[in-house]
Order: C-alpha cells, then structure tokens, then sequence
C-alpha cells in the first residue's frame, strides 16, 4: 500500500473525529469524512495498547491493512476512513475478521458498486 493512501497528521485524524459520521460492529469502529482534495481514499487505523504488546498490535494493523488492499479496488475515492480496532477481534481470525470488515465497508457505501459486464 502507497504513503499516499494513509492519513498520517494527527490534525487529520482529528477533522475526521469531528465529523462524527461513525459506525461500528462489536470488532470495528469506523469514522469516514469526504475529502474532495484527493482523487483516491485515504485510511488511519488505531489500535490500542489494551490488545497487547506490539508485536500483537503490528500483527492485527498489517492483517486490516491487507483487507483494505484486497478491497481498495472498489472503495470510493474522496474519502477518508479512520478505523478503530476494538478488543474482540482477539478472539476471530483472519477470514472473519475480512467478513467483518468489508460488511461495514458495504453497509455504509464505501465500496463503489461494480458495472455489470
């Protein structure tokens, strides 16, 4: 995945916050805001230290990080995602932990609908 596809300044993060458009699941928090300065999607993603040590943390961020670049083909642009990780993804693996995360993605239209071929 391309630096130029996360949100790194704290600032960013915080404009994101305090648009308040979130949803969540009992794994995933999710906050999006329209970014109408990029022409791709941009994503931070937050894992506290209440999930373990790092080496836990760095585990489950690089896990999130290749379901969003699996699904990045059809996320919408202009947006930016803040992903929130909760303490019961601890107790799912990988495949659920893709169901999960890209039915939020679905539910909340950040996934562009594919053409019909």
């Amino acid at each position: 995945m391309k630096k130029e596809y996360r949100v790194k300044k704290t600032e960013e993060i915080k404009e994101i916050l305090d648009e308040k458009n979130s949803f969540s699941n009992k794994y995933f928090a999710m906050y999006k805001k329209k970014n109408l300065k990029t022409t791709h999607f941009r994503y931070a993603i937050s894992v506290g230290k209440k999930l373990g040590k790092a080496i836990v943390r760095n585990r489950i961020k690089r896990q999130v990080t290749s379901i969003i670049d699996k699904s990045n083909i059809n996320l919408d642009n202009n947006v930016d995602i803040f992903i929130i990780v909760r303490a019961n993804v601890l107790n799912i693996q990988y495949d659920e932990m893709f169901k999960e995360l890209n039915y939020l993605f679905s539910k909340h239209k950040l996934i562009k609908e594919k053409p019909n071929e």
